[in-house]
């Protein structure tokens, strides 16, 4: 395999598509149907399963599994995938399954970070740029929008999301969906106010972060239940890229959003 570097222990379908400057360490297992990306290093023994589809320039750790077949008693055998976007860390014993009849593929974007222990159930969605730290657990069909972050040991009920730029503390169970640029912490989990060292990190002026906050004052602190204060947001102020991204999360959720 002319630029590729495929250790002699290691076990490689014939027909897993390796890009230039591969690395596979030993005793890796790489089975049929897996493509897998310029620059990308497997470690030692880690899997990457049938049906799993790799970026460029990822980083799969030491005895991490990926690609396996989803944990649920509907799945039938179906041809699915999962597909995990440029630029991506997967840490040390993670497991990543994919998708069943329902969506097709479990997706995990470009340039995140799966801490070690991390579990991604089937037909779930993680955002670019999104970090789940140690232990992390996400029940199926679960989406984390781009540039949120999940503290360690964190379980993820199934179809719960999480808005972009929002942050959950570690050690917490989320039930409900959290909105974006939030801060959610407590038992039960429940909105402690903004992201806001996410938010200046990710470059956030002031302005952008004073609408934000005005927003779920109306959400959170003015008295009114939700309804009332999203029909009151466009009467006291202006409705931007941001605080339209809230409204339209809070409208569209079916597991309804955490409490204050």
């Amino acid at each position: 395999m002319a630029g590729r570097s495929v250790h002699h222990t290691a076990i490689v379908d014939p027909s897993a598509e390796l890009g230039e400057n591969v690395e596979v360490g030993p005793y890796a297992v790489i089975e049929g149907n897996v493509q897998v990306g310029e620059g990308t290093k497997i470690a030692g023994h880690a899997l990457v399963a049938w049906g799993t589809r790799i970026g460029s320039n990822c980083r799969i750790h030491y005895s991490a599994v990926v690609g396996t077949i989803p944990q649920d008693l509907k799945f039938e055998g179906e041809e699915t995938t999962l597909e995990i976007g440029d630029r991506t860390v997967v840490r040390e014993f993670c497991t990543l399954n994919r998708g069943t009849r329902e969506s097709g593929k479990t997706v995990i974007g470009s340039d995140c970070l799966l801490m070690a222990y991390a579990h991604v159930a089937h037909d779930c969605v993680v955002g670019d740029r999104s970090v789940l730290a140690n232990g992390v657990q996400l029940g199926g069909h679960v989406i984390i929008e781009h540039d949120a972050g999940i503290g360690g040991w964190t379980a993820v009920h199934q179809f719960v999301r999480v808005g972009q730029y929002a942050f959950v503390g570690g050690g917490f169970r989320i039930t409900k969906d959290v909105p974006p640029f939030v801060l959610a912490s407590g038992e039960p989990l429940r909105y402690y106010g903004l992201n806001l060292v996410g938010l200046r990190r990710k470059g956030f002026s002031a302005e952008r972060i004073a609408a934000i906050k005005r927003a779920y004052r109306l959400i959170y602190q003015s008295g009114l239940n939700v309804s009332q204060a999203l029909r009151r947001i466009p009467d006291e102020m202006e409705i931007n890229e941001d605080v339209r991204a809230i409204i339209e999360f809070i409208e569209s959720s079916e597991r309804g959003i955490i409490g204050r």
